[in-house]
């Protein structure tokens, strides 16, 4: 297996929003945290930058959404004073 640069940035990029993922279902994260936020953020980031050796619109359409919604929760989180969301 030949892997070029921007293979090991995707490969990352996966782990990142798995580990944020696993680390919110195990209670260790809160989804409204900015480690949350960061972690799903770059890691989509990653998947982007892997598709410079094979663009996938479906991919493309998938993680650029991530990161604008990620985006949108780091701003909004550091809007609010990082409180923790109210619960209805």
């Amino acid at each position: 297996m030949n892997l070029e640069w921007y293979d090991w940035i995707g490969i990352a990029g996966t782990l990142m929003v798995l580990a944020a993922f696993f680390l919110l279902q195990a209670g260790r994260l809160s989804g409204t945290g900015l480690v949350y936020q960061l972690l799903n953020l770059l890691g989509a980031g990653g998947v982007l930058v892997s598709l410079l050796g094979q663009f996938n619109v479906s991919v493309f359409l998938l993680e650029a959404t991530w990161v604008a919604i990620s985006a949108y929760g780091i701003v909004r989180s550091m809007k609010a004073g990082n409180r923790p969301a109210k619960r209805t």
